[in-house]
Parts: C-alpha cells; sequence; structure tokens
C-alpha cells in the first residue's frame, strides 16, 4: 500500500474567504475538509503543525496560492 503524501496549501484573499489567509489540507490530490483561517500569513503559519518544510510558489500555481507545506 502506498501512502499518499499530506500537505497544506495556503491561500491569499480566496473568493470563499476574501481578505483572509486560509490554509487547505490535501492528501494526495484530494482536499479534505480541514481549513485553517487567519488575518494575516504568520499567524495562519503558526496555525500549521509543527515539522513542515516550506514549497516555494510555483509561478504555473493559481494566483492566490502563496506557498505548500509538506
Amino acid at each position: 500500500m502506498v501512502e499518499e503524501l499530506e500537505g497544506w496549501t495556503v491561500y491569499g484573499n480566496p473568493t470563499d474567504f476574501p481578505g483572509k489567509f486560509v490554509a487547505r489540507n490535501w492528501v494526495g490530490e484530494t482536499p479534505t475538509d480541514t481549513v485553517l483561517i487567519d488575518t494575516t500569513l504568520d499567524g495562519l503559519r503558526a496555525q500549521l503543525p509543527q515539522g513542515l518544510g516550506c514549497l516555494v510558489r510555483d509561478p504555473r500555481d493559481h494566483p492566490h496560492i502563496i506557498e505548500v507545506w509538506i
């Protein structure tokens, strides 16, 4: 059995939470129902699970994506 990668995609000012920073949890290519929300990027990052590493935004990512943590 292959274990799927779990990660958090961080968005700035998404349409469903305007003016907020949001982290959505993903398992593989499937989003979960777990969402973190804050008014600041630093506040949102403080809510993420400890021990993750940050991947910088790829220029091909959706414009609202700031970074991904795995």
